[in-house]
């Protein structure tokens, strides 16, 4: 009875993991075998765990990736231009600690998407919060919020991501709202925060689908002086097709 109403107590306290531990516990007899401070320190490693676990899987369930992609499942072995080496540093998510920058440029089906979400589970799982977003939904969020009067508030959620993951950079010209407000976005994340961006165009090109030659300089400054550059070619294909079993 006693032992009930201290799992009670426990979950009342919201100690989910050492709930769980100390009824595993009462149903092991060999338990009594190891001391108090260890029986205690095997139930204070499970909430630990417990924690980590439920804080890595809010941090994945809000970023709201498009894919659910793991950096252990990145394809080496198809030829489309990622050196394994730079991958390696990039998957120790240093990047993110000292907050740079990732772009990654190629064509449709070259798999920049799944680069840049299994980058970025990558960044959760270490315990960073992230956010996805694809250019377009991007810019609409953005007229949206001007409109609703929560734009200051917007802008405040996408500085404060450990990974901001821009998708689809470039699709069409921008607008002058739209390269302003992407100007902020980076603006505000500059120095602080890493930023992914992938983009069927080349760097080179864009600074004139962005528009404005002084907003853009400021944009690709702040984007490009501490980026990690990634891009990726077609030789072996698309993944996209591959992938789905129409190659």
């Amino acid at each position: 009875m006693l032992n009930q109403q201290t799992i009670t107590r426990l979950h009342e306290l919201k100690l989910t993991g050492m709930a769980e531990a100390f009824s595993d516990q009462t149903k092991q007899p060999d338990m009594d075998r190891l001391s108090f401070a260890e029986r205690f320190g095997l139930i204070v490693d499970r909430q630990w765990t417990w924690k980590e676990n439920n804080r890595m899987e809010r941090y994945l369930k809000n970023a709201r990736m498009k894919l659910d992609a793991c950096v252990e499942d990145i394809d080496y072995k198809t030829p489309r231009g990622i050196d394994q080496s730079v991958m390696m540093s990039l998957i120790s998510c240093d990047w993110v600690r000292r907050h740079h920058n990732i772009i990654i440029t190629g064509p449709t089906g070259a798999g920049k998407t799944f680069l840049a979400c299994a980058l970025t589970n990558k960044a959760c799982r270490e315990g960073f919060r992230a956010l996805y977003v694809r250019s377009p939904k991007f810019s609409y969020q953005m007229a949206l919020a001007k409109g609703d009067g929560s734009y200051g508030k917007t802008i405040n959620k996408l500085a404060k991501a450990h990974v901001l993951v821009i998708d689809d950079l470039g699709l069409a010209p921008m607008t002058d709202a739209e390269r302003r407000d992407l100007l902020e976005v980076v603006e505000e994340r500059h120095g602080h925060a890493s930023t992914i961006v992938a983009s069927q165009l080349p760097v080179e090109n864009w600074h004139e689908q962005i528009g404005d030659p002084t907003i853009a300089d400021a944009i690709l400054d702040r984007l490009i002086h501490n980026a990690h550059k990634i891009n990726l070619s077609m030789k072996g294909g698309s993944l996209r097709k591959k992938y789905a079993g129409l190659t």
